[in-house]
Order: C-alpha cells, then structure tokens, then sequence
C-alpha cells in the first residue's frame, strides 16, 4: 500500500512535518511509518507496516552538505574523512557498554587468545557491581583505513555532566535505543544536548532480538522525540540500524541482521562527517576530561580543533582572553584501541592526551603560544540536590578511618571538584561541615563510596533539593519519573506516587509481558525514599526511572516516611535476649552480637515516632537450673546498602560511613535543639 498526497507548490520537510504531526500521534491506528516518509519535494509518502522501515545509506549530514558558507571559512576550514569522533549515548541499561565491547571485538582490538571480560569499559569497580556506567571513557578502532574514536558515556541522569562535557569533542552521536523500551528519559536528554551541538545521530535499535522487540513503534517513536526537540530537517533524516549488541549483529532491518556489526560500521563512516578543522590555523584544543597519573601527573583530554600539537611545544594555557599562562607539553598520546599510544604529533581533528601542565583544568584551552585565543568553556546544568559532609562525632570514630579531619575533608572534596564539573562544595555552618550539591542523590552516593573505599570516615546529612526563588515565588524542581511495573502490582504504585504530589501524563502497556509504562511529572522532593518504597509496593518488580525537568511552583508539603526509628539508649553489644523483645516493635538493622552506642539507629519503628530500646540487656543470672534452655529466635536483620540509608534518613538523622560499616543514628545537634 502507497499513499501519495500532493501539494499545488512544493512544501519544505519542516511544512510537512508540522501538517503530519497529528497523524503521527495515530501511527499504530494507520499502520504506517513516518520515520522515512517525509522528504522534501511536494509529496507526502505513507509506506505499509508489511514494508521495512530501513532505507538504503543515504544520510543528510554527509560531508559535502556540512562545509561552512562563509568565504573566510572556506579557505581555511577543511573536512577530515581519515577521523570519525562518536559519542555513544542512550538511557541506562539499553546496552551502550555491551555494544562497544562487541565493536572492539569485531575490530580485532584484541588477540585472538586474549580473554576478555564482559563490559571491557566499565573499568571501574564500582562500576563493575553496581553494573552501570559511571564515567566516560574513550577508545579507537580502525574500520577500512578510518580510525573511529568511540566515548562510552553514562546511562544515568545524574551523571548528565560527563555527557555534556564529551559531546565537545565529538561530531556524531550513536543513540542507542531498547527495542521494546523506546525513547525513555535520559535518551531525551542526551539527544537533546547532542541536537543542540548540531551533530549528526545515527539511531541504533539495540536487543532486537527480545521477544516482545517493537522496531517500528521505537523508530516512530524516536521520529516523534526529534521533532519535538525541534530537530533540523537533516537531523530528523537519521539512518536507523537494528542491532544485537549481546550477539555481536547489525542490518538495516530488524528481520535480516548481517553475522557481523558491518553495517552498523559503515552508517558511522557514511553519516557521520570528519572533523571540520583549520589545519594551518592557530593551536587550539579544549581540555575536555582529566585524568590522573602517579608517575605523569595530571593528564588533559580533549579534541584538537585547530593547529597541530608537538611534543615538547610550549603552550599558552587560557581561561579567557585576559587569564592566560604559559607551559610546555612534556608527553603527548592518542588512543589507538584501548590503549594510549605516545605520538610527536597530533594533527587538529583527533583526540589525545596531554601530559605536563600541572595545574589544567577542566574548560581550559591549550593555545598557541604567540596567537591562540581560548575556545568557548564548558557549560553544564545546575546541581539540584544537596547533602551535608561533616566530621565522624559518633563513639566509634576514628576505629575504622584512615582520613578522619576536617582538612582531609576539604581536601578530598577539592579534588574532586578538578573533575567533576556538575558538583559543588560549600562550607557548611560549622569548621568542619560541608555542603555537597549534585544532580542527584545517585551523583552524591558514588563520591560518598569512593570515599570510604579510599579511607575515609564522616558523617552525611539527608539529601535536600536545592529551591529557587524568582519574582518573589518559591520554585522547586520537578522531574519526569518512568515507571516500568506489572499490570497486577499498578493499583499500590500509582496511590504511592499521588501521595508524592506525582502527575501522571502518560500511561501504555508493552507487548505480550504484561507491562505498564507510567510516566509522571514529580517534585525531586516527592523522589527521596521513593525508590525502596516503590519496590516494596511492587514486590521488587517495578523499575524507575528519572531526569530533570525543569522549575516549578512549590507543590506543598510531601510526607516522604510514615513510620519512625528505633534508637539505642545505651553504649554496649547487643545480645540475643534483649533482641527477642526488641524486635517485636519492628523490623531490625543489628543481629545479636553487633556493637552499638546511644543514638544508634538500631530498626524501623512499627508505628510513627521513634522509640529507645535496650538492645544490650542480657539475662539475669540466677542460682536456680532451669530443666530447659528456651530457644531464641531472631528474625533476619535488615540489611541496607548506603544508597538505602540515605534514602531513609530524615532531618534529623545522619549516616554514619567509615570504610567497613555503615550505621545511622540521630543527629546529637537536632536533639538539643529540640529540648
């Protein structure tokens, strides 16, 4: 079935898509396509659901549609076609680090008897259990005498920065897509950032090989994401390529995948352009990432836009225009498969690495020393929650710690501020208390677990949002929540997310597993302690999701815990008998056996408020033999991992994390203010 509507004068692709967009919200309804059917010319073309999706390589952003206009510009700016730079980006979980380790393979990075682990880049250990991406991290391949240069970006929103700061050095973006998720929040995001930089996006269906795969529901719905981005006409004329990033696969249809990623391969050579460069200009490169070296210092990362860079060469390192410094490169490399190779030179358009200049930052420009001029600096969102770091004053301090001061604090803090560009640090309203502002309470508990994995011992606060006030207005900020949950556990998922003040604004079920996509707009407020709540709910099948949204009116008071704590009164070690009582009142954190001190939060009250217990009484002796022993018998612990405690924790309570133990008690301060 073809369609064709004519038009009396031939309409532009923007035109066209604008009449189209209330058909596109009736796609399934038709059963066509518009991924592909809206070209320019005076035709409109609706193609049958029976017919592939896939339309040979022929992408809008090739390199001869992307020279600059300008006469200046076209003298000196000329196109690479030796260099690819990509970014890799998608929501957490759609198989970005899998996908790369495939393409590693296939480009023969490695020996043939080399054993490799799965998810070569993530590594990191905390990134190894946690399973996910916490930093980027760039590697090359060579595909038919072009060198790619892939950056493996972060999945979760919180870690937004680190995919705002690559996208500088990159001209393309893979968007890696769930074949039964579709576009979820993070791919908004991302995609947003990489529209606006104006790179060129090849979309990559990825596990195509799930039952319940949905192709043509994800590419229309990713279509529809673009124009809603307000995309140009040539990004909205993306390449689609289905893959199975696990099996190693790739085809331009979801039922004819090649045994290989070739075409997966030659989509980026072909869509995405070279580097556009001014070879004989002035040197400019951004410092894009740090890295750290124990026997070469710090190392600045980043693309070469203009010039060419020597080893040895002196330098200007520049802020801006009137902040300049001068330093010499002592060591260069660029990434040759996984690895950093040394280099005499590296021409503008590649990536490398920059050894010698002690005291780079990040958005700093390495410049020529007579002429260069600094590049535009590195801009990211603002940080939206905030959490207070301070000095271990638990009676168990200093056991554990090897770094226990306030200077060791702020030292640390300081450091990772070098790197970490989306976080904050302040000084709190005491010597020794700080205040930490990031993304998100994930952003925070992956610094607070490095930490105490590095030595450290301190107190943190409960996370708090950061409110804006504007016109004499109290504004807070809202997110767009995703929850993923079973039909039959729905009725307890949407009550508890009414009680945070949630707005639901879209609901659909998926395929044959029986599962609902809800989608909320929700106060961040309204997401602390969310998580655990929603498991418990759901019995442990819900899965959630969230990004940023923007500020909005305060949306009153939200009641984030109904049930209180239960607080040792006394120092000493919790014995058996005194467990047996105390957990009729509720659910335990200690076993018999466990040190703990006065103030220690020791279980969940079973009702609001708290409660002391005496954890630590042991069984009056007596001279008189008992026939029979009675048996005890304890219920399991709780066990709370950090990201659990901080989600628990309420004003007046902190986590105590030293590098074995992680305890929570009340905050000694907030009880005398309350006398």
């Amino acid at each position: 079935m073809e369609l064709s509507l004519s038009t009396s004068s031939p309409a532009s692709p923007a035109v066209l898509r604008r009449q189209a967009s209330p058909l596109l919200h009736n796609q399934q309804v038709l059963g066509v396509s518009f991924a592909s059917a809206l070209k320019p010319g005076g035709a409109l073309r609706f193609r049958s659901r029976r017919r592939p999706l896939h339309r040979p390589i022929t992408c809008s952003a090739s390199p001869s549609t992307a020279e600059p206009s300008s006469e200046v510009k076209k003298k000196t700016l000329v196109r690479r076609n030796d260099v690819r730079n990509i970014a890799i980006v998608a929501h957490v979980d759609h198989g970005k680090t899998t996908l790369v380790d495939s393409m590693l393979r296939q480009a023969k990075v490695f020996r043939d008897n080399q054993v490799m682990q799965e998810r070569i880049m993530d590594s990191n250990d905390l990134e190894r259990e946690r399973g996910i991406t916490i930093l980027s991290k760039n590697t090359s391949i060579t595909y038919k005498n072009t060198k790619v240069n892939i950056i493996d970006t972060p999945g979760h929103s919180d870690f937004g920065g680190e995919v705002e700061r690559v996208l500088n050095m990159v001209d393309g973006v893979l968007l890696v897509v769930d074949s039964v998720e579709g576009p979820m929040p993070q791919t908004r995001f991302v995609l947003k950032k990489a529209l606006e930089f104006g790179h060129a996006v090849v979309v990559v269906v990825n596990k195509i090989d799930r039952p319940s795969a949905r192709p043509e529901f994800v590419v229309n719905s990713t279509f529809e994401l673009f124009i809603e981005l307000n995309a140009t006409d040539e990004q909205c004329d993306f390449q689609a390529i289905y893959a199975s990033g696990i099996k190693g696969k790739a085809g331009l249809t979801p039922d004819d995948l090649s045994e290989d990623l070739g075409p997966l391969f030659e989509a980026i050579i072909r869509c995405v352009p070279g580097p556009n460069i001014e070879k004989d200009g002035a040197l400019q490169m951004l410092a894009t990432n740090i890295e750290y070296d124990e026997h070469k210092g710090r190392i600045a990362i980043g693309r070469l836009h203009a010039g060419a860079l020597r080893k040895g060469m002196d330098v200007r390192v520049c802020t801006s225009e009137d902040s300049c410094r001068f330093a010499r490169v002592s060591e260069l490399f660029v990434y040759e498969k996984f690895y950093r190779v040394p280099a005499d030179t590296v021409e503008a358009g590649d990536i490398c690495a920059v050894c010698g200049i002690d005291d780079i930052q990040i958005g700093e420009t390495i410049a020529d020393k007579a002429h260069g001029k600094p590049l535009p600096t590195i801009k990211v969102e603002e940080p939206t929650v905030k959490m207070s770091f301070s000095v271990n004053t638990s009676p168990f301090s200093g056991r554990e710690g090897k770094y226990v001061t306030s200077r060791n604090l702020r030292d640390r803090l300081n450091r990772e501020l070098e790197r970490n560009l989306a976080m904050k640090v302040e000084d709190g309203e005491t010597a020794d208390t700080f205040i930490i502002s990031g993304r998100g309470t994930l952003h925070i508990t992956i610094l607070i677990e490095n930490m105490r994995r590095e030595g450290y011992e301190f107190m943190v606060g409960p996370p708090k949002v950061i409110n804006k006030r504007v016109n004499d207005k109290l504004l807070e900020p809202y997110e767009v929540a995703t929850v993923e949950v079973p039909e039959n556990h729905m009725g307890p998922v949407v009550e508890l997310l009414g009680k945070r003040r949630g707005q639901m604004f879209d609901m659909q079920g998926v395929g044959s597993e029986g599962t609902v996509f809800l989608r909320y707009k929700i106060p961040t407020r309204g997401l602390l302690g969310l998580r655990n709540a929603i498991l418990t709910a759901s019995r442990g099948t819900a899965i959630l999701n969230t990004v940023f949204d923007s500020y909005g009116p305060w949306a009153g008071d939200i009641s984030t815990r109904d049930l209180g704590s239960l607080v040792a009164f006394e120092d000493g070690t919790s014995t058996s008998y005194a467990l047996a009582s105390a957990q009729e009142r509720g659910q335990m954190f200690v076993g018999a056996g466990v040190d703990v001190y006065k103030g220690q939060i020791v279980g969940i009250h079973q009702r609001p408020g708290d409660l002391g217990l005496n954890i630590c009484k042991k069984k009056a002796a007596t001279n008189i033999r008992s026939n029979k022993d009675v048996t005890v018998v304890l219920d399991t612990p709780l066990t709370y991992s950090l990201d659990d405690c901080i989600e628990y924790i309420e004003e007046d309570e902190l986590v105590e994390v030293t590098p074995l133990s992680i305890r929570m008690c009340k905050n000694p301060k907030m009880a005398k203010k309350g006398r």
